[in-house]
């Protein structure tokens, strides 16, 4: 087994806390879409309950857009976890 000098030590702990970071703002940007989403949902019921139609085309396009918002979020998250397993050597 290696011994780790204080200086790889150190490095590790920094990117450790670098990953928890971007961990926490991808789960921050999931629920905040998630409650958007919600919210934008109930929101529609009620229109529809008052007016009686139904704004397809907004519908349409908020869902669309927070699809795309999502899989971005996913698309960077999968580039770090490769670039890291490079790194690794995985």
């Amino acid at each position: 087994m290696e011994e780790l000098s204080v200086k790889d030590l150190e490095r590790l702990l920094k990117e450790k806390k670098k990953a928890e970071k971007g961990g926490r703002f991808s789960k921050f940007i999931v629920s905040l879409v998630i409650l958007l989403n919600i919210a934008f949902t109930v929101a529609v019921l009620f229109i529809f309950y008052r007016i009686g139609v139904e704004p397809t085309a907004l519908i349409a396009a908020w869902f669309g857009f927070t699809t795309a918002e999502l899989w971005a979020l996913a698309g960077i998250k999968k580039k770090e976890i490769d670039r890291q397993n490079d790194r690794e050597g995985m």
